[in-house]
């Protein structure tokens, strides 16, 4: 097959939550853009995802916020339960906090985007800087070859964009997470609070996405660390259930009414946060965001709200640098100014970054650890650096 070859502004590469809503900031600075996805639909691993006050304070800059109000509940009490201790701690929710399904968040984004943004069925081969322009040149696994202005990788945890700035692959946690949705009839209502149980070191959670669907997860460690996780829904059911002994049966329902084919289940990685405060992530005008940068564990509930805060982040700087004619129409000249907006960009998301790496981090370790010892360090660690529990979602991205 011949080469095709096609020159494009702005290419981002991956389709999910990231890449949408970095799309969509683009799209309201006046900039083109590409999404390439390597799927042939849109995808929404995870069945749903939890958007604290900072990830609606992005939504609401991205002008989509209003739209999926109305397909979320809000969320008025969050508890936290401690089996082994006997304790039932109400923990404070500071400003708006919604559950959100993943397909819902994602439809949306893609509503919003020019018809023809998404390309489906895209899968890249590689990413390499031509030597004459020094611009990046991206190669698609069908012939095709793109040139591109700019490139940003939104392609998640196994970024090859990431592959690209050499950043290696993210750590692993010797954790594991399940995660479903259950749907109840009208007879049932949840009551309009998010709770967390922990017993030993296996933590479930509810959060309610409407009065009768429910998004619910286990996070438990793994038995191997190179151990290969199941796919098949009825064996990640299996495990699930196998993995709540001592814990409430009504908990143990929510899995058997789920819907199977919401179930996932996935190893927790990370990117460490000296990794996020030590290391490059540009090349030239190449950089990346959401997963593919800064993945991080649930614990805190921020990955999503975080990827989204970027795509804000990122259209703003390069709004400040460069109007979409003069990118359009730039050669190599203005090379310096795209890639100095991506700095700022970089910039400005360094410590919001490394904070919440760090916190979560901390949290995933103590979930992990058998040493009272280390426990105990970890505790007075997130006691200095964070004695505000909810001053995370404080965090404002600005205005777009």
């Amino acid at each position: 097959m011949d080469s095709i070859e096609e020159d494009h502004d702005i290419v981002i590469v991956g389709g999910g939550i990231s890449g949408l809503a970095t799309s969509l900031a683009l799209h309201k600075k006046g900039f083109k853009s590409i999404v390439l996805e390597k799927s042939d639909t849109l995808r929404a691993t995870g069945g749903a995802i939890g958007v604290l006050v900072n990830g609606w304070r992005a939504l609401d800059q991205l002008g989509v916020a209003t739209q999926l109000r109305q397909s979320a509940i809000p969320l008025n009490r969050a508890w936290d339960i401690l089996i082994d201790k006997g304790k039932h701690q109400e923990l404070i929710l500071d400003g708006e906090t919604r559950c959100l399904k993943r397909s819902d968040l994602v439809q949306v984004l893609a509503n919003a985007l020019p018809s023809g943004t998404i390309r489906f069925g895209s899968q890249i081969l590689s990413v390499k800087l031509d030597a004459h322009t020094n611009y990046p040149t991206l190669q698609l696994c069908n012939g095709k070859s793109i040139n591109a202005k700019v490139i940003i990788g939104c392609d998640g945890s196994r970024s090859m964009v990431a592959d690209f700035l050499e950043l290696g692959p993210p750590r692993l946690f010797a954790s594991g997470s399940i995660r479903g949705l259950t749907t109840y009839s009208n007879e049932r209502e949840f009551p309009r609070e998010a709770i967390r149980t922990r017993k030993g070191n296996v933590v479930t959670g509810t959060l309610p996405i409407t009065d009768t669907l429910v998004y619910w997860f286990i996070t438990q460690p793994l038995a191997q660390s190179g151990a290969k996780l199941p796919h098949d829904p009825e064996l990640i059911k299996r495990s699930a259930i196998e993995s709540l002994d001592g814990f409430p049966s009504d908990f143990e329902d929510l899995i058997n009414h789920c819907d199977l084919d919401s179930l996932s289940f996935t190893r927790l990685r990370y990117r460490a946060p000296w990794d996020l405060l030590l290391r490059q992530y540009r090349k030239g005008t190449v950089t990346i965001a959401g997963d593919a940068m800064h993945i991080m564990g649930p614990f805190l509930g921020q990955g999503g709200s975080a990827s989204i805060e970027d795509a804000v982040v990122f259209a703003r700087n390069l709004a400040q640098k460069i109007s979409p004619e003069d990118l359009h129409q730039c050669g190599k000249g203005k090379q310096k100014t795209i890639e100095n907006a991506i700095d700022q960009y970089l910039k400005e998301r360094k410590m919001r970054l490394v904070l919440l790496s760090t916190q979560t981090y901390l949290l995933g370790n103590l979930l992990e650890s058998v040493s009272k010892v280390k426990s105990f360090i970890i505790i007075i660690i997130i006691m200095i650096l964070f004695s505000d529990n909810n001053g995370h979602t404080k965090y404002d991205c600005g205005h777009l």
